[in-house]
């Protein structure tokens, strides 16, 4: 078996001409039509600001916390990639219309990678991270005492009882699964998802779409079946427990985040949510930050919550993340994570070994191993919402990442004989 060749390299938001001149052409400037496909989201989802209403999330006034580096070439660290063939993470970043991404071990930044214009001081939208942003936060305030999730959500709104969520508790709603009908199809004109994008501004609206808010989606949303009963990724399911979150502390997300994480992890700079016509923070899909900031929220988490001898977030909440009902979690959800559950709006990849991560459409990721303090940042603009085979490799590569710094043993390694590439091939 020989190395595999590499692809097509994707051409960057400059090698497109986009948003190039002064002014830019109309044909290289994106619109509201088109600004997350290619090839406009090589340069809108490092520019969101440009293009939409935002809410900043302050980063407070204290000082950065360092991330120390102990740099190690991985470039060449090779796995067997979904099609079979042998690839290296170098291959993996080009091909998958990487922009930044970094990894770091113990707590030192091994490997630090930017592309497409990115630099260390981008912001980079991070579509559905924000949801495990937004249940980090929600492990702090359930803490507090101020939300019991086993409670039903209308005792703390009450608006909910004329709508699917009528008898559905806040942990139905932190592991999505609620009963509530959510049509997720990200293509369809219709569908309730492209309905949150014409409310958040992400779409123009339309004769079909009426202006509404996210409460006002969340409201209309019918019961379809009994809660509790199977896991089914809905979007909405993140921005209810952020309205959760807003209605018990009376501060809106955005200050709230700010407050209880984000000044708490020492971040290079503020970050920001995109709003709704109404003010309303986009929990589910809106939040920007830069590469190493994202790695600093996921440092934290693999500390077990804790920044130096401050808890932020509750440990055992923190635990409850890489833990998970595996029973309800069915395809097309074990395509990437055969054992894996869902868990306080983050992503179980393998119940056994409790490594969790934050994913979103279109490449984003945050992947936290706690057993070996490996946490790994991927941002993307990848040519479309979903591509499997891009998820799985890229999960692939860290974990092979993952095996290499730490000597991991896989369940099966490929043959003695195989190739190495200057490294052992992983098996992922």
């Amino acid at each position: 078996m020989s190395k595999k060749e590499p692809v097509e390299k994707p051409q960057t938001a400059q090698e497109s001409g986009i948003m190039l001149g002064f002014p830019p052409p109309p044909a290289r400037r994106p619109s509201l039509k088109d600004w997350d496909m290619p090839p406009f989201n090589r340069w809108a989802f490092q520019n969101v600001r440009r293009m939409m209403p935002t809410v900043e999330v302050y980063r407070g006034d204290g000082p950065v916390r360092p991330l120390p580096e102990q740099l190690v070439d991985l470039s060449e660290v090779a796995f067997h990639a979904l099609d079979g063939e042998v690839t290296t993470v170098a291959q993996m970043l080009e091909a998958s219309f990487t922009d930044g991404f970094i990894v770091l071990w113990n707590g030192q930044v091994v490997c630090e990678h930017y592309a497409n214009g990115m630099q260390p001081h981008s912001q980079h939208l991070s579509q559905s991270v924000s949801k495990s942003l937004t249940g980090a936060l929600a492990g702090i305030i359930i803490d507090k005492g101020l939300w019991d999730p086993d409670r039903p959500v209308v005792d703390y709104i009450p608006e909910l009882g004329a709508c699917g969520y009528a008898d559905a508790t806040g942990r139905h709603v932190l592991n999505m699964t609620s009963g509530v009908r959510f049509d997720e199809d990200y293509g369809a004109p219709n569908s309730d998802i492209t309905r949150v994008d014409v409310s958040s501004g992400w779409r123009p609206a339309t004769r079909k779409h009426k202006r509404e808010t996210l409460y006002d989606i969340i409201l209309s949303l019918p019961k379809v079946r009994a809660h509790g009963e199977v896991f089914e990724y809905r979007s909405i399911e993140t921005d209810v427990v952020a309205w959760l979150l807003e209605r018990t502390t009376h501060k809106p997300l955005a200050e709230l985040l700010s407050e209880e994480i984000w000044q708490k992890i020492g971040p290079e700079r503020d970050a920001y949510f995109t709003v709704d016509f109404a003010g309303t923070a986009l929990a589910e899909g809106g939040f920007n930050a830069t590469l190493r900031d994202y790695a600093r929220f996921g440092q934290m988490m693999a500390d077990g919550g804790r920044v130096g001898d401050e808890q932020v977030v509750p440990a055992d909440w923190v635990a409850a993340c890489g833990t998970g009902e595996s029973e309800l979690f069915g395809e097309p959800y074990t395509g990437v994570s055969p054992h894996g559950a869902y868990s306080n709006q983050w992503w179980v990849h393998d119940v056994n070994r409790g490594d969790y991560m934050a994913r979103g459409v279109f490449g984003q990721m945050i992947y936290i191993d706690p057993a070996s303090k490996l946490v790994a940042v991927k941002l993307s603009s990848w040519p479309d919402y979903l591509v499997p085979h891009f998820t799985i490799d890229s999960l692939r590569a860290i974990i092979a990442i993952r095996r290499h710094l730490t000597g991991e043993v896989p369940a099966s390694d490929p043959p003695s004989n195989g190739p190495t590439l200057g490294m052992p091939v992983i098996s992922a």
